[in-house]
Formats: C-alpha cells, sequence, structure tokens
C-alpha cells in the first residue's frame, strides 16, 4: 500500500508489464527529432504519472532475439542468451482513450535506438515494458528550473504542459542548432533559453552559471549526459545555493555510449 505523503516528492511504483506495439504514425519534428507514435489494444492500463518516466524498449538484432520477444520468452532461464538491446525513453504523451502513446527519437546515427527510429515505419512492431515507477512531484512549488539537452525534451516539454497557470517556469536546453528547436507549450508563464552547441561562444555550464534564479519555493530538474549533469548540478549547489533537497540531476547517456536515454 502507498503511504506516501501526496504533498511531498515521492515515488508510486506499478505493475511493470510487457506489450507488444504497433507503429501508427511517424512524424519528424525536427531534422534529428522523430515522433513516433504506437498503440494498439495492448497499451490498455498503460500508466505513466510522472513527466520524466520512461519505458523500456526493445530492439532485437537477431532472428533468436526476435522469437524471443514474439513469444514472451525473456525469463531468467534464457534472459543472458537472447536479450535485446534495450534502452530507456520518456512516454511523451499517452492517450488510453485512442489506444496511443507518442515516443520522442533524436536521430543521431548510432546506437539500436536511432538506427530503428531512422528506418521505421508503419504497421511494423516495437515491445515495450514499464514504466516501472512515476516519481510523483506534487504542485507544491512556485517555481521550475529545467536544464537539459535533446534527450530531456520529451520530459521538459511534459512537465510544462502539466504545469498550472499560476506557476513559472525558467528552462535551458542545449540542442545542436536553431532548427533543432521545438515550439514549448504551457499554461504556466515560462522563459526558454536555447543554448546552441554549433555556436562559437558559449555552452550548457556557463548557460546556468550566469542565470537569474526563479524566486519563490523552487523545483529544479537536470538531464543531459552523465559527467555534464553531475557539474550543473555542483553550480546549481555552490554557485547558486540552492536547496540540495529539491534538486534532481540525472544522467540520460554518456559520452562513452551512444547519446540515447
Amino acid at each position: 500500500m502507498n503511504t506516501a505523503n501526496p504533498l511531498t516528492i515521492h515515488r508510486v511504483m506499478h505493475e511493470i508489464k510487457r506489450r507488444k506495439l504497433q507503429v501508427l504514425r511517424v512524424v519528424d519534428l525536427t531534422p534529428r527529432m522523430r515522433r513516433i507514435t504506437v498503440g494498439g489494444p495492448e497499451l490498455a492500463g498503460f500508466i505513466s504519472l510522472g513527466s520524466d518516466d520512461h519505458v523500456k524498449l526493445f530492439f532485437p538484432q537477431t532472428a533468436e532475439q526476435h522469437t524471443a520477444l514474439n513469444n514472451l520468452e525473456l525469463s531468467a532461464g534464457v534472459k543472458n542468451k537472447v536479450m535485446p538491446p534495450m534502452r530507456d525513453y520518456t512516454p511523451r504523451r499517452y492517450d488510453l482513450s485512442t489506444h496511443e502513446l507518442d515516443l520522442d527519437f533524436v536521430l543521431h546515427g548510432d546506437g539500436p535506438a536511432s538506427t530503428w527510429a531512422a528506418q521505421v515505419q508503419p504497421g511494423q512492431h516495437l515491445h515495450i515494458g514499464g514504466p516501472r515507477g512515476s516519481m510523483i512531484v506534487p504542485d507544491i512549488f512556485d517555481s521550475y528550473l529545467l536544464i537539459g539537452d535533446e534527450t530531456a525534451l520529451p520530459a521538459i516539454a511534459r512537465r510544462l504542459e502539466e504545469l498550472p497557470a499560476n506557476r513559472r517556469a525558467l528552462v535551458v536546453i542545449e540542442v545542436e542548432n536553431e532548427q533543432e528547436q521545438q515550439p514549448l507549450k504551457s499554461a504556466a508563464s515560462i522563459e526558454v533559453i536555447w543554448v546552441h552547441r554549433d555556436a562559437p561562444a558559449g555552452n550548457l555550464l556557463s548557460t546556468v552559471e550566469g542565470l537569474n534564479i526563479p524566486s519563490g519555493e523552487l523545483y529544479t530538474w537536470v538531464a543531459t549526459e552523465s559527467a555534464l549533469s553531475r557539474k550543473v548540478r555542483r553550480v546549481l549547489l555552490d554557485t547558486h545555493g540552492l536547496n540540495e533537497e529539491f534538486v534532481k540531476a540525472v544522467g540520460y547517456w554518456r559520452l562513452d555510449d551512444s547519446a540515447e536515454e
């Protein structure tokens, strides 16, 4: 039984379920960001309560891995032999009335998820699992500071859409160039700072160092490359003096791995 105080940040666990879904639509949001809508009757009962939730996506590479997924055979006895590559992705949007789930992929040209997303067509299938749980951030903050790169955009955009009109949000997002900027919608009052990776001067860390931090009770969320997230967190705590209890910084990818969540 969940006994967490609903007025504090808390985690809710979900029953883990594997689903086989069909690709319904493929839409390019930017030159490097592709939205893939999957769905079907197996999406019934899907739940995602947190804007930064993650589902596990499976990308089989061999006939044995395909067979195991289709037969739901990933049991402990065969797991090591046939487990396909997996990646974590944010449920950008889901609608149980239409059995649809949106997933946004960065097309960076490497890795099983990006390779799959680059060639996918409606009618193909995708296996997903989870979410395992949700981090619930109750509406107790005056302001939000959201910092990330392309991989964090789905979670940032979803949180902004969930904020009420009487809140403020400062958003800092690093993308490749101006073409990778996306419109962000919110009932809250938002300020968005786009940092372009191909610009001759400035970067995400220096931009964070120079921020004017929003006033009032503040919740801060950071998601980017693992080492960079740690550096951003230190700047927020040491330079800006933020309350460590309300600063969540996570690594969505590592430089020695593919740039996927």
